[in-house]
């Protein structure tokens, strides 16, 4: 396991010298994806000391600008981000953008400019005409099931995204749509919730890695978890890989053992 925190640095005679920022380049070399894996599925969250993975329906509030550097360092080098129909509603999700500071590690491990960001849901209840998919960089997908209404996928279609088909009724099943896309040459997936859906992933045992942001805030209430829906028999064993600290928020990363 490795132990990496961006704190305060002091000298031989014990004069703190100023905290430094890691740079992104430093991010991506402590996020980078595993070698010589098939496919490989992570997902970010942020939770409040007693557990609330949002405050007021958003994750905002419990973020700080150090957890937003990881977040796109953790965009920077997937090649697609899996997330929820009711998180792009909650969330206003727009198309990933190419980043600068990526480009050559992106270049250099074939990947194209940018993430693609892949919706999973089972009505496409979705508003079309937001550009998350009339003009994103690389194709949005939208990934459903066989039995989804076919005006809506022709209507996501119309519209410019790739529709996926992982199930064969009205739901995704988590397996085929991470199978999916790994058929498309995106193996590097993350997930960025919401909780509904992160629960489904952990559920089918398809979640390969956690990136959990531990928020220094207490906000009582009843905000829902990092991850909701049915159970699992027996809890699923995780390993820590790395942890970072700044400003007292913990950037913990947590393998399948």
């Amino acid at each position: 396991m490795r132990r990496l925190f961006p704190v305060t640095y002091e000298t031989a005679d014990h004069a703190a010298h100023e905290p430094r920022e890691w740079s992104l380049d430093e991010l991506a070399d402590a996020y980078a994806y595993p070698s010589g894996q098939d496919v490989w599925l992570r997902a970010n969250m942020v939770s409040t000391l007693d557990g609330a993975a949002h405050h007021d329906g958003r994750s905002q509030g419990i973020s700080c600008a150090a957890d937003m550097r990881i977040f796109g360092t953790l965009r920077g080098v997937a090649d697609a981000v899996l997330v929820g129909a009711e998180t792009v509603r909650l969330e206003g999700y727009r198309p990933a953008r190419a980043r600068e500071a990526f480009a050559a590690r992106r270049e250099a491990a074939g990947q194209g400019p940018a993430p693609a960001i892949a919706v999973i849901t089972a009505s496409l209840n979705l508003d079309f005409s937001l550009p998350l998919f009339t003009s994103p960089l690389v194709p949005t997908f939208v990934v459903t099931g066989a039995g989804a209404p076919p005006d809506r996928v022709e209507a996501a279609r119309k519209a410019g995204a790739e529709v996926l088909i992982a199930g064969e009724g009205s739901t995704v099943e988590p397996e085929r749509a991470v199978r999916a896309l790994a058929e498309r040459g995106l193996t590097r997936l993350l997930t960025e919730g919401g909780p509904r859906l992160l629960g489904q992933f952990v559920a089918a045992q398809v979640l390969d890695e956690l990136c959990l942001t531990l928020s220094p805030m207490l906000t009582a209430g009843d905000a829902q978890r990092i991850a909701g829906g049915p159970s699992l028999t027996v809890p699923e064993r995780f390993e820590m890989a790395s942890v970072l600290e700044e400003a007292g928020f913990l950037f913990t990363r947590y393998r399948r053992s």
